[in-house]
């Protein structure tokens, strides 16, 4: 009989946490819906995500700056009049990049940075046989590439800038420091303002 007591509370103790649980859940339910008018539901959020990436941020902007390390030099890279430029520099006044130095075979002319892929940019590559110092161009996933030095290539790139290949550019540019702890050099890209 003792045992048979012992379930039975049990059994009803269970029950009740599983109803508390439910009232909880449902007075939430009911608070939201009070206030519901002014959030925005998950799927209208996705909905403006997918218009976002749809129709990547545009700007007039036609100079952007950037840092080779967190703390070097600010060098100012003029864009290209072209909606792919336009797009990384949208992107960049909302927020600046801090990208990951990559080079090729160890590259002694060019360094890539990898763009997260979250960010959308129209490709307008067509075929370039030959970089100058300072070139500047898109490759089409989400990549940017720089020529520090010139170079007979054969890509499709978009280009997007160009850079004043001076000797203080070109030093930055293979002097950039390690950064500690992380093991590769960075990128600061931001619109300058």
């Amino acid at each position: 009989m003792k045992k048979q007591f012992v379930a039975v509370i049990s059994l009803l103790l269970v029950l009740s946490m599983a109803m508390a649980g439910c009232n909880s859940s449902s007075g939430s339910s009911n608070a939201d819906s009070s206030t519901g008018d002014n959030r925005v539901s998950s799927s209208q959020a996705n909905n403006v995500s997918s218009e976002e990436n749809e129709n990547p941020p545009s700007s007039d902007v036609t100079e952007l700056t950037v840092q080779f390390g967190d703390q070097g030099e600010h060098f100012v890279m003029h864009l290209e009049d072209n909606s792919t430029a336009a797009a990384i520099a949208g992107y960049v006044g909302t927020s600046d990049w801090r990208l990951p130095v990559y080079s090729y075979d160890e590259s002694d002319v060019m360094e890539y940075y990898d763009i997260p892929s979250r960010y959308e940019i129209p490709d307008n590559s067509e075929p370039v046989t030959q970089a100058h110092a300072g070139d500047v161009f898109y490759s089409d996933p989400n990549r940017i590439v720089l020529y520090y030095h010139d170079a007979v290539i054969d890509e499709e790139y978009t280009r997007i800038g160009t850079f004043d290949p001076t000797e203080e550019f070109v030093d930055a540019v293979e002097n950039n420091p390690v950064l500690e702890g992380w093991g590769n050099q960075i990128v600061v890209i931001s619109n300058g303002g």
